[in-house]
This record gives structure tokens, sequence and C-alpha cells, in this order.
């Protein structure tokens, strides 16, 4: 993974009041919301973000999208580093004008790049008014890192919140409720209306605390995750017909026979001049839904419980999801 572009910006501007940025960006250039860049301009708000971080003086804070810097700035006061990812180097250059000549200023250190692309150093806590097309990828991406932050707080846009939120039989619950409670704890923290923001995005949001679980769970998440891709394909279809796809058939069957070679059972193997091992697979995953019951259930009725004893059970007669 490449390293963002990592730069103190050093432009002065003198001593003088300093103008409210989002006001003076607004009348400079206009915002890419094409970016997600709908600043939040409400001081109320910004700072009840910041207060739920509960920040120590020890912290270093990681900032997606720090944008203008309403929350930099209350972050700084409070962590003793601050890391901000910015993809707009117009952004960085005016958050650093922002904070020049201020204590906070040798806190600060701009990331310009992707979030996605960059090699994140260690923080303890995330806070993010998130660009909404980078939700998901956020979320695992901080889910999946070696030292993940302690807790973070993250604005997302309602709906997608409301599915972090979700529980087995709600409207909203999919395969990303079920990820993301595998490996966190996910609390609401408040509701955002869209006229607190400039320029006002198009839909209201919300604000959660995502706390990773000490000790993780000992799953593999990539096969956690493939499981989870098959049963919530359609996740109002019974888990068997997730089943009966032929591209599932030939990725379980390509990673059975991938099993079949690392432990060297010579026992499995059948004799097929094709190579092709369907049949066997076919009847691995029929005798696998069976004995769990699970065959008939739908995967937006299921609780871990049951993703669980389904991979374990997979796993038992060696069929793998990555």
């Amino acid at each position: 993974m490449g390293k963002a572009a990592k730069k103190k910006f050093t432009t002065a501007t003198g001593n003088g009041p300093q103008v409210s940025a989002d006001k003076h960006l607004s009348s400079v250039f206009k915002f890419n919301t094409d970016l997600g860049q709908h600043i939040l301009k409400n001081p109320l708000v910004a700072q009840g973000i910041v207060d739920k971080a509960q920040i120590k003086p020890s912290d270093t804070v990681l900032e997606v999208g720090p944008g203008t810097g309403n929350l930099t700035v209350r972050i700084l006061e409070q962590a003793r580093k601050v890391i901000a990812v910015e993809m707009d180097p117009r952004m960085g250059a005016e958050l650093t004008k922002r904070v020049h000549g201020t204590a906070g200023e040798k806190k600060l250190d701009i990331l310009l790049g992707d979030f996605m692309k960059t090699e994140l150093p260690y923080f303890d806590i995330c806070i993010s008014n998130t660009p909404y097309q980078i939700s998901s990828p956020l979320v695992f991406k901080l889910i999946n890192q070696p030292q993940p932050p302690r807790v973070s707080i993250l604005m997302f846009q309602r709906e997608f919140a409301m599915r972090l939120l979700a529980r087995p039989g709600d409207s909203l619950y999919c395969r990303l409720s079920a990820n993301v409670q595998m490996w966190a704890n996910v609390t609401h923290i408040m509701k955002v209306g869209k006229n607190n923001f400039r320029p006002p995005p198009q839909v209201e949001s919300s604000v959660v605390r995502i706390e990773i679980k000490q000790p993780r769970p000992r799953v593999d998440f990539n096969e956690w995750d493939g499981l989870l891709r098959i049963v919530f394909v359609r996740k109002n279809r019974t888990i068997a017909a997730g089943f009966k796809s032929n591209t599932v058939l030939e990725i379980l069957e390509k990673n059975y026979k991938a099993y079949l070679a690392a432990v060297n059972d010579g026992s499995e193997m059948v004799d097929d001049s094709t190579g092709s091992m369907i049949d066997v697979v076919k009847q691995k995953i029929e005798a696998v839904l069976n004995s769990t019951g699970l065959s008939a259930k739908r995967a937006g009725k299921c609780d871990q419980t049951d993703f669980l004893q389904l991979l374990y059970a997979f796993h038992q007669v060696g069929i793998h999801f990555a």
C-alpha cells in the first residue's frame, strides 16, 4: 500500500484575526461535493462529536477529511497529536493557514491523498465527518488495522448508520450489519440535520461510536466475510439458495481442492478426468445445511451464533470461503 504525501504546510498568513474558514472558502472556490465536501458548520455539533471521543492528553487522533478544520481545531485542544488525511490540496492549505501561529500548529500533521490508499501510522482515536462514498471501506479499514483505534466517532449518512446498528429481522439488517457487529460494538451518538452543513447534503446524517471488541474474535476475517457474501446475496431468500449459484460452487470447489492439497488427504480425492469436484462440494454443502438446520432459514433473520455455527460446520468438512 502506497504512502500518501506527508506535508507540513508552512504558508504564512500573518497574525491578523482569523476569518471563519468555511465562509472564506465558499467565496474563493466551490466545495467539491463529489469528494463529500459538506463542511460541518454548527460549532455545538462539532464540539459534541469531539467530546464523545473522550480524548486523553496523550492520544494521537486520526481525522479523515478535515476540510476547513472545524473539528480539527477542537481536537488539537485536547490531543497530543492530530493526523489529518485530506484528499483535496486546497483544503490542506486552508487548514494549515487556519492553525498557523496557534498552539496547535506543531501538533498537526496533514497527509495529502486518498485515505483508502494511505498507509496509516499508529493512532488511538479516529474522528471523521466521513465522505459518504467511502463509508463502508473506511469502517472495514479501521476494523482491520493491526492496532485498531480504541474508539472511532464517525459521521455517516443516516441510512448507512442505521445499517451498522440494525439487528436480525430489521429491514436494514444486511451483510454490513452482521460483519461490523462481529468485530465491534456500535452505538448511536446523535442525529445531525442537513442544515448543519455547508453546502447542505441531500440526506440526513448520524454520528456513531465504534469500539473494537477486545479480545478480538478468533475468526478469520476473510473467511467470515466470504460466508456472509454468499448468504446475503439475497438476504430474504433461503440460505440454501445462495449456495446454488454456479459461480459460488466453482469458488468453493477451487477452495476445496486447495484444502485437500494442503492437508494431503488422498482419501478425499475422486477419480475425475475433468478435475471437477462440484458434485462432492454440493454433497458437503447439503450435509452441512441439513445438520445445522439452517437450510431454509433466511440470512436476514440469522444472528452471529447462526453464522458461526455454519462457518464451523463447513470447516469441519473442508469447505472454506477464502
